[in-house]
């Protein structure tokens, strides 16, 4: 089961379901501002949602405010490396908008902040190969997918997914040792703001532990600051100590916490938003 991606209005995109239970906007078209508050509504009213989670320019923000949306995250150089981009979130049940392991996700920021200090090069070992997935790879590549998460907010185990994301606006790296497959990642893009989302990665358990993850981060944000792109950023788990700390050993800026905002290997997670200036 995953949630429904979909255009609203004119050309504003969303991503709406029962799976996350909550609507989210991805992409928020000027021409549909401010009806997308009506349009939204409507919505969450039809379903029950307990979240909106909304992705918004710096004219939106003010109105969302007024709204009774919350800022949760921000990322100063989000459109075009010049526009900052906004992540509010606006709650309909008490549940989702509080966190009991909060005391767990400020302590994973504080050991990330802390080991952004320090210097870290890690190497790919001399028997595995790092290499862009192609078409070839979907079946491995969700296969690894369903190996490591239980429930994901995207159908990213799903190989007809994979192949038509592949066409569209994902590139994914992977790592293979030999014929194995044993790490993975995606770099989404944003052509026209010229951002792109580091997300979708995957380690089998049995390679954990081998920096395999910031060898992946490190290829994606060399290919795609070449090919234009100025800003990088990540929603991580905020309960994963070990991916916070690899965006910010790379060098990435934490942007704030998405509250109870995914449906993640089981359960709802709150997120953690990490960013980076490549030009």
């Amino acid at each position: 089961m995953t949630d429904k991606l979909m255009k609203i209005m004119k050309n504003s995109v969303v991503q709406h379901g029962s799976f996350n239970d909550r609507i989210y906007l991805m992409k928020l078209d000027k021409e549909d501002f401010p009806g997308i508050f009506d349009e939204l509504a409507s919505l969450q009213k039809r379903f029950g949602y307990s979240k909106i989670f909304a992705k918004v320019p710096p004219y939106a923000v003010p109105a969302f405010l007024k709204e009774g949306y919350s800022l949760e995250a921000r990322i100063p150089f989000f459109y075009n490396g010049e526009l900052e981009g906004a992540f509010l979130g606006k709650f309909f049940s008490d549940s989702r908008r509080s966190d009991e392991r909060w005391e767990e996700v400020e302590k994973n920021v504080r050991l990330a902040l802390l080991k952004q200090k320090k210097h870290h090069s890690p190497r790919i070992p001399h028997d595995m190969l790092m290499r862009p997935a192609q078409e070839k790879d979907v079946s491995q590549m969700a296969e690894l997918y369903r190996a490591v998460f239980e429930t994901y907010p995207f159908p990213i185990h799903d190989p007809v997914y994979l192949r038509q994301t592949m066409k569209d606006n994902v590139s994914y790296w992977g790592v293979w040792e030999k014929e194995k497959l044993v790490a993975l990642s995606s770099a989404e893009q944003d052509k026209k703001g010229q951002n792109v989302e580091m997300t979708d990665f995957a380690t089998d358990p049995a390679y954990r532990g081998k920096g395999l993850a910031s060898l992946l981060l490190l290829e994606m944000e060399e290919a795609t600051a070449q090919s234009g792109f100025r800003t990088g950023y990540t929603i991580a788990r905020a309960l994963s100590a070990g991916m916070n700390i690899t965006f910010a050993r790379a060098g990435y800026q934490f942007g704030g916490t998405l509250l109870q905002n995914t449906n993640i290997s089981g359960h709802f997670e709150s997120m953690n938003v990490w960013y980076k200036r490549f030009a």
